[in-house]
């Protein structure tokens, strides 16, 4: 893992090493544009460029073919290394492209958004979205190396930005409540992102050192993504009305933290200062109160159900996740309609 700006010196000597023989870098339309040319004195001489359309409606097994084509037309073999350049959506997809070619080639994280940055490339989880559900087929597969330039952000506008910062904020929640207090006043007036991103996927690397397969503490990250993702699912079965992954989770965290309240485990003062922060720097998601029956419907996808159970990850206090808490449909539309009333 390397982050700053020493991270693409340090890529181009990963990719340099004898054991690598053939380089792939997966890009989008965004990524091509903007962030390729940074790559440039980095990459070796004769690597191939794979793009891939942009956007969540494009992480599917069908884009997957695009990359799994590439390599094989290339006769590419498990020397080689898939290099995803992009957001969540292009490490998220390239990972468990590269994982599943011939049950896995190597790849390497060069995320260029706040999101991917501190949370999609950190921690080895890959996947795409199948029949409208969020990741519903992946695998877990480290990558070979992480490689972290924080000058990829100036090429975001202020909604991914923001986007990105939704998973700084849970990170804050869930484990450190210390960095909430310090930054709960500063929001996204950040002149040096540099050091905020170290802390945060140092915060998530110790919780996934603790637990790769997600079978206890690492639920703990999930906070805000049972109704999160469930609001976003919905969403981007709607056109026109879709949502970025930030904002999803943004607002399944005011549900979330709602919900803890309502089990007794948050105080209505934590609440309020974590509704206060969250609103003074995201803008509300829109839907209807008619549609909560139909968004809370998608939980029951959640990957960290048991059964019929909805397990949630909730909040204790500021800085103290729960995780295993179950919920019901009928919760998870009452806090819909909290939110809603806002």
């Amino acid at each position: 893992m390397f982050v700053g700006p020493g991270s693409l010196p340090e890529l181009a000597d990963f990719l340099q090493k004898p054991a690598v023989k053939q380089v792939f870098v997966v890009v989008d339309a965004n990524t091509a544009a903007m962030c390729l040319p940074l790559l440039k004195n980095v990459l070796p001489a004769g690597c191939e460029v794979v793009e891939i359309p942009a956007g969540e409606d494009y992480k599917t097994l069908a884009t997957c073919e695009t990359l799994w084509t590439a390599l094989t037309e290339a006769r590419a073999d498990r020397y080689a290394v898939v290099v995803n350049l992009g957001g969540g959506v292009v490490t998220d997809l390239g990972g468990f492209a590269a994982a599943v070619y011939k049950r896995g080639v190597r790849f390497v994280q060069v995320p260029t958004t706040l999101l991917a940055q501190v949370d999609a490339s950190v921690g080895g989880k890959t996947g795409v979205d199948f029949m409208g559900f969020k990741n519903q087929l992946g695998v877990f597969q480290e990558p070979a190396g992480v490689f972290i330039e924080p000058r990829f952000l100036q090429t975001l506008d202020p909604r991914q930005l923001k986007s990105g910062y939704a998973e700084i904020v849970k990170h804050w929640l869930i484990a450190d409540a210390d960095g909430f207090a310090r930054n709960r006043y500063v929001g996204i007036l950040v002149d040096d992102w540099t050091p905020l991103i170290r802390e945060s996927v140092a915060l998530k690397q110790r919780i996934v050192a603790q637990d790769p397969l997600e079978s206890g503490l690492r639920k703990l990250l999930n906070f805000g993504h049972t109704v999160g993702h469930a609001l976003e699912s919905y969403l981007l079965q709607q056109p026109g009305r879709e949502i970025l992954h930030g904002e999803a989770v943004a607002a399944g965290m005011v549900c979330e933290a709602w919900l803890s309240h309502q089990k007794g485990l948050l105080s209505a003062e934590e609440l309020d200062k974590i509704e206060t922060f969250l609103f003074s720097v995201f803008e509300k998601v829109q839907f209807v109160t008619l549609e909560t029956e139909a968004i809370a419907q998608f939980a029951l996808q959640d990957k960290k159900n048991s059964g019929s159970t909805i397990n949630c990850t909730l909040l204790e206090s500021i800085g103290r996740g729960v995780y295993d808490q179950p919920v019901t449909l009928a919760e998870i539309a009452e806090s819909l309609r909290y939110y809603h009333r806002l």
